[in-house]
């Protein structure tokens, strides 16, 4: 065996350790943050010196927190994880508009592998590698040249403090406008890589960390059956539809241009056009909204610590079951006697190539509508509009609008083809849901209700972003205003006294996901101390009689 060319290995170039960290720095700043040079910029228009200054002092910052954690042996390790990560995070964050925050981080830490394989391009796969791999390479390839541990340590101390001085420094050149960009334009630190994906993976972290703590408090515990319910001749069953990514300006029925809801304007709803979410992702909307909080009194551990709408509803004697087509009940379901019941191609293979779209969802449901002998209800999460394979969410021969996107490398297609391929998702969502308020009328078994709400909206394109999960107070109306349906069947209506006229006649008020804990549980009639009279929408509708 041939020994390794000597001269080729005596060539390698030499860095310290300080100038290998500079680097890495200056090339982190230079090629993967160019959402952050945008931001910069647009922020300080016409005032070049003043933004080069604030990113000279983000470059400090940058530096001082590799210094900190690229010691010694861990350099190497530390320096390739770090040029990975941004490489990673500034696809999506220059390309699709993403901002990688704690949310979006849980959402990332929640997903499935169905969901996620979809966000992993060709496009993205060269980005990383050029990027990201490539630069990493190079770190491994250069020669560190190591001082004796005394003077490493005195180094260290002094890299240390001269990296915090000079970002301190740079700050103070102009304090005032650096302070007030900082607290009103939280987007400009919030899309620097890798840092901003390090502070909210620590974010993430500790959230984690302190939902261990977390004791399970009791809500509704006094849950009974109201008057109206008591004398039912027939079981109820409401049925609550999760959708996904569904957003309110696409829906014809609240006068988008085209027609994406031909079947449900042909039953008798009641859509509200000014919804809007808790949230803009699935992680932080879902157990939202079936939680008994409001969207400002909501938090991850809020959630997690209050037993929530489907607890109420067992606390009321309500059978409860979650029947799931996305990526997970996000807890919401943790105290129910069965699990999440995940639909498979066994529950109706047609609608399964190789993923599920919802139509699987319907064969089960009549069969439950036509067997139930007691109070039921069932959540069912639908896949709904979840990009960016939105040709996927929709049987080939129901594409009404074309031509349609059908990549997931969203920005190789036209915004025609991406609108078109989205509009198609909302049409199939308008068919499914038809066809479950179709399934529970026919069944003359119980006294059938429906209840649909997206769990947020979707960017696709508007001011360069697509998909969702960007922070709410920046999150645009596309991924904050939401659809929502209530159906009432006649003999629900006559048996539960609800009038839908009346709802009919308040629909164009403003709601949210708040509305959703109180409006159900006024619906079915189920009588707690828990429920807020003014979130439900149902109660000022219920036709009060005497004798």
């Amino acid at each position: 065996m041939p020994l390794p060319d000597t001269a080729t290995v005596a060539n390698r170039p030499t860095l310290s350790a300080f100038a290998l960290n500079a680097l890495v720095a200056t090339y982190l700043m230079a090629l993967c943050n160019a959402t952050f040079w945008g931001h910069l910029f647009r922020i300080f228009d016409g005032r070049t010196v003043t933004a080069l200054v604030f990113a000279g002092a983000v470059w400090a910052l940058m530096l001082l927190v590799i210094s900190l954690l690229a010691v010694r042996k861990l350099q190497r390790p530390v320096l390739v994880a770090l040029l990975i990560t941004a490489a990673v995070t500034s696809y999506y964050v220059d390309v699709l508009g993403v901002v990688v925050d704690r949310d979006m981080i849980q959402n990332a830490m929640t997903t499935t592998f169905a969901e996620s394989k979809h966000l992993i391009t060709l496009h993205f796969l060269g980005h990383v590698a050029l990027y990201g791999v490539l630069p990493a390479l190079l770190v491994l390839w250069v020669r560190i040249r190591r001082a004796a541990v005394g003077r490493a340590l005195v180094g260290y101390g002094l890299v240390t403090a001269l990296s915090a001085a000079l970002l301190v420094g740079l700050l103070f050149t102009n304090l005032k406008a650096y302070s007030t960009v900082l607290r009103a334009d939280k987007e400009l630190m919030g899309s620097v890589q890798p840092l901003a994906p390090m502070g909210g993976a620590l974010r993430y972290a500790r959230m984690m960390f302190k939902s261990t703590q977390i004791v399970v408090q009791p809500t509704g515990r006094d849950a009974g059956t109201g008057p109206y319910l008591a004398k039912a001749d027939k079981p109820v069953l409401m049925v609550i539809v999760a959708g996904e990514t569904g957003r309110a300006q696409n829906w014809s029925l609240g006068g988008y241009g085209r027609d994406t809801n031909p079947e449900l304007a042909k039953r008798d709803i009641v859509y509200y056009p000014n919804a809007t979410s808790c949230g803009t992702a699935t992680a932080t909307s879902l157990p939202c909204m079936f939680s008994p909080l409001t969207r400002d009194q909501y938090s991850y551990e809020g959630g997690l610590g209050n037993e929530n709408l489907l607890d109420v509803l067992m606390h009321a004697g309500f059978k409860v079951e979650w029947w799931e087509n996305n990526t997970g009940d996000k807890n919401v379901g943790d105290r129910l006697p069965v699990r999440p019941r995940v639909m498979t191609a066994a529950d109706g293979a047609e609608f399964c190539f190789p993923e599920c779209i919802d139509g699987v969802f319907l064969k089960s449901l009549q069969e439950k509508a036509d067997t139930i002998t007691e109070n039921t209800v069932i959540v069912l999460h639908q896949i709904g509009s979840h990009g960016p394979s939105y040709w996927l969410r929709y049987p080939a021969d129901r594409e009404i609008f074309s031509p349609a996107c059908k990549t997931p490398e969203l920005t190789d297609c036209s915004s025609e083809e991406i609108v078109n391929a989205y509009d198609n998702t909302i049409a199939y969502t308008d068919w499914f849901l038809a066809q479950v308020i179709d399934v529970l009328d026919a069944s003359d078994r119980v006294i059938p209700a429906m209840y649909y709400v997206s769990d947020h909206g979707e960017s696709l394109g508007e001011g360069g972003l697509y998909l969702h999960g960007t922070p709410y107070f920046m999150a645009p109306e596309y991924q904050t205003r939401v659809p929502m349906v209530i159906w009432m069947s006649e003999r629900f209506r006559d048996s539960l006294a609800v009038d839908a006229e009346c709802l009919k006649a308040a629909a164009a008020q403003p709601v949210s996901h708040d509305n959703m804990f109180s409006t159900v549980l006024g619906m079915v009639d189920v009588t707690t101390t828990a429920k807020d009279d003014a979130l439900d929408l149902a109660g000022s509708c219920r036709q009060v009689t005497t004798g």
